[in-house]
């Protein structure tokens, strides 16, 4: 029963976003110990998320992602994130 909610699960996320599960698990493990504070790493991590969801990240919006993780100035609840990425 367990594995039938997590494929339905990520079949309304590949029905969202056209991402296939075999790539967001990919991405996934490509984030496993990445080092955040590492500007180059979050250049690289912002590019892969973008080519993924099949959108364009300009240079002034991959400036102030790296701005803000480097920093450490992204909320992590979900309230706080979607306020965060509204306002910009």
């Amino acid at each position: 029963m367990r594995h039938r909610q997590n494929d339905s699960f990520f079949d309304q996320i590949e029905k969202k976003t056209n991402v296939k599960q075999e790539d967001l698990f990919k991405l996934v493990q490509s984030l496993n110990g990445a080092d955040f504070q590492d500007e180059q790493t979050v250049r690289r991590v912002i590019s892969d998320v973008g080519k993924l969801a099949g959108k364009t990240v300009s240079k002034k919006q991959e400036d102030e992602l790296v701005k803000a993780i480097v920093n450490n100035n992204i909320p992590f609840d979900l309230a706080s994130l979607s306020k965060w990425f509204q306002s910009k």
